[in-house]
């Protein structure tokens, strides 16, 4: 699924250019995806544009604050995906509800281990659904395979 993900990225510059999702999946499937990896990336994007279309926006925290993460947000984000996210708000590539949807979207993948490079695709796609102009050189750390070690905030 993640792969599909990525190469939706790498081929339709704006998440708008993407084509219908019945002519999406046959695109995908002539690339050579597996039937069930295109319906999972496919169910996964129409969930996202869900959350986006009806989330309310977020108040911006106040200077200082913490985001706080339930006990199954817990136990599915490692310590290094959360380190990643803090990173990345800190750095100002994220908002509150830009998190609030990477977060979401990870808890949606249910039993899928979500290592640091997943999140980064997940991350890579919200910014790419948002149409969130992004630096290049997070792009290059979003699209990375290394595993670095981003440091936690909490454990």
């Amino acid at each position: 699924m993640f792969d599909v993900l990525v190469y939706l990225f790498e081929s339709y510059i704006h998440a708008d250019a993407c084509p219908a999702s019945d002519q999406l999946a046959r695109k995908l499937s002539a690339a050579g995806f597996e039937d069930e990896e295109i319906n999972e990336a496919l169910d996964w994007l129409a969930g996202l544009r869900r959350v986006a279309d009806t989330s309310q926006p977020c108040t911006p925290p106040s200077a200082g604050s913490i985001r706080i993460y339930a006990e199954e947000e817990h136990a599915q984000l490692s310590p290094e995906c959360r380190g990643f996210i803090a990173f990345l708000e800190a750095a100002g590539v994220l908002d509150a509800g830009k998190r609030e949807l990477i977060v979401e979207r990870a808890m949606a993948l249910g039993d899928f281990n979500i290592t640091l490079n997943r999140l980064k695709v997940i991350v890579l796609m919200v910014l790419w659904q948002q149409e969130q102009p992004v630096d290049g050189l997070i792009i290059d750390e979003l699209l990375s395979g290394d595993d670095e070690e981003y440091q936690p905030v909490f454990h």
